[in-house]
């Protein structure tokens, strides 16, 4: 039989006692908790039924007294108060809402209001970066934004030290009338006032579109503005926006149109803009940023602000008969501590000549009614004796307001003289330091590269000069200049390094010191103005019958130096080697005055009846040169061959004008080297006594011998 196996029946003993007592106290926890929450929000309802019901009339001078703390301004409610929650968006209204200004500004009050009705969206108004308002009713408002005297304080940053700007909120609904904005900034001399037009907006759409006008001055300029922010069936709070803003001038008009990303904002939106007037001086004026003079311009980009940059890109227009296209960005200052900044990068395919006279002080309007040649040599007259160099001051108390990083560059020169092309200008202005550097262009075949630093910090201002042409065929620069039959060929190269003080470019070259060097390599010049300048009457018939006037005279080598003290340039030493000639000359040139007073003679190297052997003149200033081949020396000894014809017979005469041809040779090594004067030497090593001392008085001595002699 199976053995029945008997189970025990299970024991169930008395519950733990400590078990026990810790559901019981989760329990009474959790009871406690939804009491107290209850209680919460019991109390808020009831907070919120009270402020609902008496719609918080009662936290007016509450609101005032924390207000004010908050802003350090003074902040009243003339009229009837509303603060609560409707049902969850903040409903605030205000009657009479003032909101002070600091003392120093010139109006009482930030802010005004008749009533401000609206309803401000909670979580952004308590947690976020920038308020939403869903609806907002204005009537009769008036906001003033004023900086002070040294924009170091506005009246639209709260707190002592530090506060922290106002920030529009994004406006999702409204209702506008009777509303102005007054906006004063004496650092840019700027001064604005707008009216807003009747304005109605619902469910998220604007019926009207927002209007404005107002007028202004800036820089003393007055002007008028108008535009609109009209967007029929467009979402205001984050959907595109269409706007438009026009300002016009005496001098200047600009429009500005785009979409903007909320009703109140303009960071990040991309907005076309365009200028046109007589002088793009004068909008720069505007912003407090110093540029030279042009003829009638019209221009357009897009504009993106970001920050506190303003970036123009996609530029185009022109200016006179010129191109133009690039970028540039305007850094506003956001304290009196920084400056403007103006970087740009641009270029031109073409620019005419006309259009670069006002870079270096030529009035462009002159020279757009005269031609370039004619105003240029009609600058302020003295003793009935015309000018060219142009005496348009530097603006120094300008160009100490900004910072400026400019580069530009030019492809070529549309005129029919100077063959220069390629330009590459960099500009560089740090506090009144202004470097234009590099500022490089081809010419002829050649290479021009210069650096020029403008001193303005102080007083006087000082430039400094570094010029340096690279190795350029002569007979290619004078053919490209208009010289039907290039008097010259070869190739030459050239360094002006100088400095001088004034505030524009007649003062500083007439205080000017330092070096010119034109040197010319082994070349060519051609038989009929080599013989000229000697006046050799025998060799140059002789050429004219043989029709060999273009044959080709070997240079050896040359050099046109001039040494420069307080303005005025003495030839130190002008040398000019051939095969057949030494060609040297004494005098110089003054940009005080800007006279001529040169004397060019050239002595041949082999027997020459009928030479004059008697300098070549060159007097007169620069715009109006006058060249004197019967000099006195040539005078003088056609008054001996005239005696000795007399006394003897004509055969005798001709002894007068023979050449005995013992011209020295040049020693091309200092020629070349460009030294002065005191190091020329022959080719047998023997200083030279032909070329002057390269000293002040030869320029003065030669104009003193011309005017006594009444040649010139």
């Amino acid at each position: 039989m199976a053995e029945i196996v008997k189970n025990d029946p299970v024991q169930v003993g008395p519950p733990d006692p400590v078990t026990h007592d810790r559901r019981r106290a989760g329990t009474h926890a959790l009871a406690t908790g939804i009491s107290v929450l209850a209680t919460l929000i019991g109390l808020i309802f009831l907070a919120w039924l009270v402020l609902f019901v008496t719609k918080g009339r009662f936290l007016k001078h509450t609101f005032e007294r924390i207000a004010s703390s908050h802003t350090g301004r003074t902040v009243r409610v003339a009229g009837d108060f509303n603060l609560y929650l409707d049902p969850f968006a903040t409903k605030f209204l205000a009657e009479g809402l003032t909101i002070s200004n600091p003392a120093w500004a010139s109006k009482p009050n930030l802010f005004q209001a008749k009533l401000i009705d609206t309803r401000i969206d909670t979580f952004s108004f308590l947690f976020g970066d920038q308020s939403k308002v869903n609806w907002i009713n204005l009537v009769d408002g008036a906001a003033d934004m004023e900086w002070d005297a040294k924009r170091q304080h506005n009246t639209w940053t709260f707190g002592q030290g530090g506060g922290k700007p106002f920030k529009m909120p994004l406006i999702q609904r409204a209702q506008i009338d009777g509303t102005t904005v007054r906006y004063r900034d004496p650092t840019m001399q700027l001064s604005v006032d707008v009216a807003f037009q009747a304005m109605h907006a619902q469910d998220n759409k604007f019926g009207n579109a927002v209007r404005f006008t107002g007028t202004g001055t800036m820089r003393k300029l007055p002007f008028r503005l108008w535009g609109s922010q009209s967007s029929p069936n467009q979402l205001i709070a984050g959907g595109a926006n269409k706007f438009d803003l026009h300002a016009q001038g005496a001098l200047f008009r600009i429009d500005i149109a785009g979409n903007l990303p909320g009703a109140t904002m303009i960071e990040g939106s991309d907005l076309a803009v365009a200028a046109r007037g007589p002088n793009i001086r004068y909008l720069f004026d505007l912003i407090g940023v110093a540029v030279p003079d042009t003829r009638t311009y019209r221009l357009k980009a897009h504009m993106v602000k970001q920050g506190q940059e303003y970036r123009f890109t996609r530029l185009t227009g022109f200016y006179g008969a010129s191109d133009i296209a690039g970028q540039f960005t305007a850094r506003v200052p956001a304290n009196s501590d920084e400056r403007m900044l103006l970087t740009a990068d641009i270029k031109s395919r073409h620019v005419d000549i006309i259009d670069i006279g006002p870079f270096i002080g030529y009035d462009p309007a002159a020279l757009a009614s005269k031609g370039a040649t004619a105003a240029a040599t009609t600058q302020t007259k003295r003793d009935g004796v015309p000018r060219i160099l142009p005496d348009a001051p530097l603006r120094s108390d300008s160009i100490k307001n900004f910072d400026a990083k400019v580069n530009y560059s030019i492809a070529t020169i549309t005129q029919p003289f100077i063959p220069v092309s390629n330009i590459v200008l960099g500009l560089d202005l740090d506090r009144s330091l202004l470097k234009l550097s590099p500022l490089n262009f081809d010419v002829s075949g050649g290479h021009l590269r210069s650096d020029i630093v403008v001193n303005a910090r102080t007083p006087a201002v000082i430039t400094d000069y570094d010029i340096r042409l690279s190795p350029t065929p002569i007979g290619k620069l004078l053919y490209k200049s208009g010289v039907a039959d290039a008097p010259a060929s070869g190739t030459m190269t050239a360094r002006v390094k100088m400095r001088g003080t004034g505030d524009s470019l007649r003062k500083s070259l007439a205080t000017s010191s330092g070096r010119i060097a034109i040197i010319l390599p082994k070349g060519t010049f051609w038989t009929q103005y080599i013989q000229l300048s000697e006046f050799d009457l025998g060799v140059f018939f002789q050429r004219l019958l043989q029709d060999k006037l273009k044959k080709p005279v070997q240079v050896n080598c040359g050099l046109i130096g001039f040494t420069v003290r307080d303005g005025i340039a003495a030839a130190d030493p002008i040398l000019i080697d051939t095969d057949k000639n030494v060609m040297t000359a004494k005098g110089g040139f003054s940009f005080k005055d800007e006279s001529l007073s040169l004397a060019f003679r050239a002595d041949g190297k082999k027997f020459s009846l009928f030479s004059g052997q008697s300098p070549v003149g060159i007097g007169g200033y620069f715009a109006k040169p006058q060249m004197q081949i019967i000099t006195p020396q040539l005078l003088a000894r056609g008054g001996a061959g005239v005696a000795l014809g007399v006394v003897a017979s004509p055969v005798a005469a001709i002894i007068a004008f023979v050449d005995p041809g013992d011209a020295k040779s040049a020693a091309c090594g200092p020629v070349l080297a460009g030294a002065k004067a005191s190091a020329q030497r022959t080719t047998k090593g023997e200083p030279r006594k032909d070329v002057g001392s390269g000293k002040t008085r030869d320029v003065k001595a030669e104009k003193t011998q011309k005017k006594f002699l009444g040649i010139f």
